[in-house]
């Protein structure tokens, strides 16, 4: 499976932001933090312990596709992360060439991550909810799930040879193109 956008889903304190910058700049490609196309509002209603609802989520994924589509049609490769943690968020963000890839982490060790995180918006408090509506990616969704438990450049190593691009540095930046067309001479 080659993907030539990378979606790093999962609950909060997987790691999708850290691992997905390593990811991005191993592979050289464009980088986006899905939490900065929420809504101002939305990210004032987690802080306070809330979580979202589907009308909240909807505006948020959308915006989320367009960035991929805009990836896609530019020719351009990217990672970005998006909790997307039900099938039908997922479906939002579907495309030819998209891959999710799935954080897995033990909850205990989420918990103790969000104990310890500082600076985000998400209290450890909505882990329980997120863990509840987690819905794991199936096989035929174009995805894979990566263990997270390591430190995010071999997380990302990982990643990189689950979705074809495990070849080195140099080599991985931009989507694999045709061979060019040579003209006849007749």
């Amino acid at each position: 499976m080659v993907a030539s956008v990378v979606v790093l889903m999962g609950v909060s304190g997987s790691g999708k932001s850290t691992v997905g910058k390593e990811l991005a700049r191993q592979l050289g490609w464009d980088f986006a933090e899905g939490d900065d196309f929420h809504a101002p509002a939305s990210i004032a209603k987690m802080a306070a312990g809330h979580e979202l609802t589907d009308d909240d989520r909807w505006p948020w994924l959308r915006q989320i596709a367009d960035w991929i589509e805009h990836e896609l049609s530019a020719g351009r490769c990217g990672v970005i992360t998006c909790s997307a943690l039900r099938r039908v968020y997922r479906d939002v963000l579907r495309r030819p060439g998209v891959v999710f890839v799935h954080l897995s982490v033990p909850p205990e060790e989420l918990a103790q991550r969000l104990t310890e995180r500082t600076g985000h918006f998400m209290p450890a408090s909505l882990l329980r909810s997120q863990l509840e509506t987690l819905e794991t990616p199936e096989e035929e969704e174009q995805a894979v799930i990566v263990e997270a438990t390591g430190d995010a450049s071999a997380t990302a190593g990982s990643i990189r040879i689950a979705i074809g691009h495990g070849q080195p540095h140099d080599q991985a930046r931009t989507r694999p193109k045709p061979p060019p067309t040579v003209a006849s001479d007749a």
